[in-house]
């Protein structure tokens, strides 16, 4: 499995600098042109075979980019292909009474790290772990667009689980990483055999079974923002206004509706 782990584009609240979990602050301008930028960066690269995103707006209008990169650069193929799931346990922290507060303000009855924690390894059980056991041999291409926090509770989650490594060393990865906006990490799972299993068993020593491993091929990975720069008088700050559409978007294909999925109890 290729994974991508991917935060969402620059929000009003982001440069308002208050505090948003679960407040669904939209995408800036600046942010939604990091989306779109996103999403033919991983056209131009990728054939993602599944997608899903925290249901809050932010993160679904980055992700909803990503399945329009997709349909654009594979018009003679099923667009309807890619469906885009949007999961409430992908969302942000919440950060309780200091919703919408200043950075800095107290949020002693926020979510917990372990509650955030428990929401991750839910969705790696109930939706990672099917796709990999299930590939069938073809390899799924994954993207999961969600938030900063949340993003390491999971990585956190997913280094317990498949031994997080780097590309280029044995060297055991720190189980954390940062996502700057529409920043990704990108990683491999696949079957890895333990060292020392290679050859027969002495004795009544048996094989290890192969394993999932992780190799982490990159940390919040900005290659498609090279050269985009904030629109200038506080424009490219503003809160983007889907109503000014360009004359493309017209002629473009109607995007599917996405599914919509609450979390488990």
């Amino acid at each position: 499995m290729r994974l991508f782990l991917v935060r969402h584009g620059e929000t009003v609240d982001n440069v308002a600098g208050v505090y948003a979990g679960i407040r669904d602050s939209p995408l800036t301008v600046h942010g939604v042109l990091q989306a779109r930028r996103l999403g033919t960066h991983f056209a131009d690269r990728l054939k993602i075979t599944h997608i899903f995103s925290s249901d809050l707006q932010r993160a679904v209008q980055t992700a909803q980019a990503v399945v329009d990169g997709q349909s654009k650069s594979n018009e003679d193929s099923d667009k309807s292909a890619l469906e885009l799931v949007q999961l409430t346990v992908l969302r942000e922290q919440d950060f309780g009474s200091a919703e919408g507060k200043r950075f800095g303000t107290p949020h002693a009855d926020a979510e917990t790290h372990e509650q955030m924690r428990a929401r991750a390894a839910r969705f790696v059980q109930g939706h990672l772990v099917p796709l990999l056991e299930g590939s069938g041999g073809k390899e799924p291409v994954v993207v999961v667009v969600a938030h900063g926090l949340i993003l390491n509770s999971l990585f956190r989650v997913l280094s317990a689980r498949f031994r997080a490594w780097t590309n280029n060393s044995q060297r055991r990865l720190e189980p954390s990483a940062s996502w700057s906006n529409t920043g990704y990490l990108e990683a491999i799972l696949k079957k890895d055999t333990p060292e020392g299993d290679a050859a027969e068993p002495s004795g009544d020593r048996k094989p290890e079974q192969p394993r999932t491993v992780m190799s982490v091929v990159g940390v919040n990975v900005l290659q498609h923002l090279e050269g985009l720069k904030k629109t200038r008088g506080g424009i490219g700050s503003a809160k983007f206004d889907k109503r000014q559409r360009t004359m493309v978007s017209f002629f473009g294909p109607a995007s599917k509706k996405p599914r919509v999925e609450k979390e488990e109890s």
